[in-house]
């Protein structure tokens, strides 16, 4: 699959960082450092701009180490890009830590993987059929 991208940033195009990489570290691309205060949030733009084929979304997720070490997510993760959105990709981040963070310009954000997407005819129907585990939701199977 080929995606076309535009790159107006002051950093080379995103790349897998292993052949088995799902992901794609983006930066953000600011011209001087950003603060984030303890639950503040922030759109952190990235100077890229991609043209996905139909059928596909770009998600926005997370890096695991600056969550672990750091507090910082991604807020709305995952992030969706659609496959008619031409606009700039920007990162909403969060800094869920008690302590400031700054972001310094060319900084790895958050990770981008292309996933393939399905638009399902959805068919109203009065009952659904019966499963083993029914309604059964949040934590009803217990802890161990």
């Amino acid at each position: 699959m080929e995606i076309k991208i535009v790159n107006k940033s002051a950093y080379p195009l995103p790349e897998y960082k292993t052949p088995q990489s799902a992901g794609m570290d983006l930066r953000a691309n600011i011209g001087e450092p950003v603060s984030l205060a303890p639950l503040e949030r922030k759109l952190i733009p990235t100077g890229l701009f991609i043209s996905l084929p139909d059928g596909y979304e770009a998600q926005i997720r997370p890096r695991s180490g600056l969550a672990l070490k750091s507090g910082i997510t991604v807020l709305n993760t995952p992030g969706t890009i659609d496959a008619d959105y031409r606009g700039e990709i920007g990162v909403i981040l969060i800094n869920l830590s008690s302590d400031k963070f700054t972001i310094n310009p060319g900084d790895r954000i958050c990770q981008m993987v292309i996933a393939k997407v399905e638009q399902p005819v959805l068919t109203e129907v009065k009952v659904l059929d019966e499963t083993e585990r029914g309604d059964g939701g949040f934590g009803h199977t217990g802890t161990k």
